[in-house]
């Protein structure tokens, strides 16, 4: 009888436990990074340590950021060049093999 009582109170704690962390875990997709926000701050001279803190964000979320900006100012930077020779976007190889097929 004192097994049983010993294990309904271990049962008991462990499912408690359970709950108490699942109600404090928070998913990685609840909140999205304002990258503006971040790159304002990395434009303003910050360290991305200071930037994660100040808007309660992972550094990596900052990396994320900048690499994003990169890219799309590499895609401007490329889509402007082209405009300025007067060369034709690429089209995609695949957009080209369905066209030929039809």
């Amino acid at each position: 009888m004192l097994i049983r009582k010993f294990a309904l109170v271990a049962a008991s704690a462990m499912l408690v436990t359970t709950v108490a962390f699942a109600t404090n875990a928070r998913p990685a997709f609840a909140s999205k990074v304002d990258c503006d926000a971040v790159m304002n701050e990395v434009n303003s001279g910050k360290h991305n340590k200071d930037i994660a803190a100040d808007l309660k964000i992972s550094t990596s979320s900052v990396y994320r950021c900048k690499r994003k900006a990169k890219l799309a100012a590499k895609a401007a930077t490329k889509s402007s060049v082209q405009a300025r020779s007067g060369k034709e976007v690429p089209a995609a190889p695949a957009a080209a093999a369905s066209a030929t097929t039809k």
